[in-house]
């Protein structure tokens, strides 16, 4: 069971990241976007992304990783020190995925504030902190 767990998971975070990657990616296309057309047209596009594959891709990764942290005898869990560096990370993009829904209805409610450049940073976080969950995950130092 534990490797039918830990494909799922792989798939539930394959699925989250694809919306980690693609809504900071819109957000960039909005800011620049001067006609109301347009504009409705990516309030609508966030939105689906948001609620329709990022929130379940994000809960059901983590109820994945939660099983398969539990399958695990704790002893495991203890010493794993990779793990829980890996675990601050997921941590870490749970917070950014609650901070982009905070853009989303800055979006949705005519108040953003950011201009385009400000997402093209804000679309590399991801990158940085994938990088470092999947060396953790693969690689497992401090093992």
């Amino acid at each position: 069971m534990y490797i039918w767990v830990k494909a799922l998971h792989v798939v539930f975070m394959v699925t989250w990241f694809a919306g980690l990657f693609y809504l900071p990616r819109l957000f960039v296309y909005h800011a620049m976007c001067e006609d109301e057309a347009g504009d409705a047209r990516f309030k609508v596009m966030e939105r689906k992304l948001y609620f329709g594959i990022m929130a379940p891709g994000a809960v059901l990764t983590v109820l994945a990783g939660v099983t398969l942290i539990a399958l695990r005898d704790w002893a495991w869990f203890t010493v794993s020190v990779w793990l829980h560096a890996k675990l601050a990370l997921v941590a870490f993009l749970i917070g950014y995925h609650l901070y982009l829904g905070q853009m989303l209805k800055a979006f949705a409610d005519n108040k953003n504030r950011h201009g385009h450049r400000f997402y093209r940073w804000l679309n590399e976080i991801p990158v940085l902190a994938l990088l470092g969950i999947v060396i953790l995950a693969i690689v497992k130092p401090f093992s």
